[in-house]
């Protein structure tokens, strides 16, 4: 399959590739992955204990770097 991006999407989606340190198409590939693929195919739970971890689970975003938590970096 070829996708062709407009020059828009393909901007943005090469910022944030660089921005992440990962090729544009390995980003594209994970974005469309998690979008597209049921979670639960991917994470089974084992036991009971392991099922409540996954039912408290949820999308957080990006963690911070070290940097962004220190005295300074709170401030910035």
């Amino acid at each position: 399959m070829v996708i062709t991006l407009g020059p828009e999407l393909e901007s943005v989606l090469s910022d944030v590739a660089r921005k992440q340190g990962v090729a544009p198409e390995a980003l594209a590939i994970d974005v469309l992955r998690e979008r597209f693929l049921d979670h639960d195919q991917r994470l089974q739970a084992r036991d009971e204990w392991e099922q409540g971890l996954l039912d408290a689970a949820r999308e957080c975003g990006v963690s911070l770097p070290d940097s962004a938590l220190s005295s300074e970096g709170l401030y910035e």
